[in-house]
């Protein structure tokens, strides 16, 4: 091989090295900022659901809430579900969860759920709301562990009494799970029977930085995040 094929080889060769390093650099690059959305789209959950929990307590229509809470097993916050049919995954059907441990009375760590079917609706005004659901019994909390469960099917459901008193306070006390809704000061049940609860493996993963199922979160304590101190805390306030 003569010196100018020889100079031609090792440029060609030299360019396809370069583009298979350019290759896998970029590829490196798509895949870390699909992991930090996950995170900061987890986070951004867990500060929009502190903030609805939060509403929650302060609202003076929210008593019937505020002493069901404190016999809750669990709670999910999906601080601004869409009205009408939802598509799993899509802004406004996420979802945050939270146990309480029933020797220590402490509350678990979130995980992160989606809310979504396409026959129920919300049954008050407005284009989204603040909803919560209550898990009063062991059934309630049961369905949380799976990777998905159905409302209606696999946990009876019905909407939370909404006022202050003893009668609100005991109403539809047979039903696993009991749903609360608030949306630009309007107030009413919300129908959710039907509706699917999935995990987001996903967010869960990225939010503690390693794979993390319900029952590692909610059960053996496997991860720990600061961020979630708020949610927490407001959980916490909810027994005094």
């Amino acid at each position: 091989m003569n010196a100018k094929k020889r100079s031609s080889w090792i440029s060609g060769a030299s360019l396809l090295l370069f583009a298979m390093s350019l290759s896998g650099a970029l590829t490196l690059f798509q895949a870390v900022p699909a992991f930090g959305n996950d995170k900061q789209e987890a986070r951004q959950i867990v500060q929009k659901s502190c903030m609805a929990l939060d509403n929650f307590m302060r609202d003076n229509n929210m008593g019937a809430f505020r002493d069901l809470l404190k016999r809750a097993k669990a709670v999910v916050v999906a601080p601004g579900l869409l009205k009408g049919a939802f598509i799993v995954g899509a802004s406004g059907g996420n979802a945050v969860a939270l146990v309480r441990d029933e020797k220590t009375g402490r509350w678990s760590e979130p995980a992160f759920y989606t809310i979504g079917g396409a026959s129920f609706g919300l049954q008050i005004g407005g284009q989204s709301s603040e909803v919560i659901l209550l898990a009063m019994t062991e059934r309630g909390v049961t369905s949380l562990m799976g990777n998905s469960f159905k409302l209606g099917a696999d946990a009876g459901v019905a909407a939370g009494p909404v006022g202050i008193g003893a009668q609100a306070a005991t109403a539809n006390l047979s039903a696993d799970i009991l749903s609360f809704s608030r949306s630009k000061g309007l107030y009413g049940g919300v129908s959710l029977d039907g509706a699917v609860v999935a995990v987001r493996d996903g967010l869960n993963q990225a939010y503690y930085g390693e794979k993390a199922s319900p029952t590692d979160i909610f059960v053996r304590h496997e991860v720990k995040s600061s961020q979630a101190a708020c949610l927490i805390r407001g959980l916490k306030r909810s027994a005094a």
